[in-house]
């Protein structure tokens, strides 16, 4: 088991806390200043998820697909610089809008779970992201790119969140 530590964005408002809690499991912890049904809506709407969710600088994910319910799946592709494509999938084994996603990725023919809890507090909402992969060494294997990719993508959903708040919100009472 590891400390908690702080991604590169340490000494900002917003920071995200990576912990080991077991050999197995990965925890990332960020807080966003908006309300949980606005970042609900950026985690979970195909709409929203391609203008921040695309990984490392330089990258874009031409494909979203979401069917948000219990059994249901997800499908993304990113899309380098270089033009070479990235693709990850997974179940949903649970959904409790706005509050709760647990999902099933195969890595490597490897089974990972991967709760996402979200939580407003003050106006603001603290999203926790469990992950359980299927070995020490799966986990240790992709704690750096979890990273990297986590630091870009939250950092980026501030700025989404921020920029684009009023269409969540619009989007929300659809």
């Amino acid at each position: 088991m590891t400390p908690p530590s702080e991604g590169p964005s340490a000494g900002t408002r917003n920071r995200t806390i990576f912990s080991t809690p077991s050999d197995r499991e990965l925890v990332i912890t960020r807080t966003f200043d908006a309300p949980r049904s606005l970042v609900w809506a950026a985690f979970t709407d195909p709409k929203h998820l391609p203008n921040w969710h695309t990984g490392p600088e330089g990258f874009t994910m031409p494909v979203c697909e979401i069917d948000l319910r219990p059994g249901g799946s997800w499908h993304y592709v990113w899309r380098n610089r270089q033009g070479r494509e990235f693709g990850a999938a997974g179940t949903y084994r649970e959904v409790d809008p706005p509050k709760r996603i647990v999902y099933v990725t195969s890595v490597n023919g490897e089974e990972q779970t991967s709760t996402t809890r979200f939580t407003e507090e003050n106006g603001r909402t603290v999203v926790t992201s469990s992950m359980l992969f299927a070995s020490k060494a799966s986990r240790d294997r992709g704690l750096p790119y979890a990273k990297i990719g986590t630091e870009s993508n939250y950092a980026r959903l501030d700025a989404y969140l921020a920029h684009d708040e009023h269409d969540l919100e619009h989007d929300e009472n659809k």
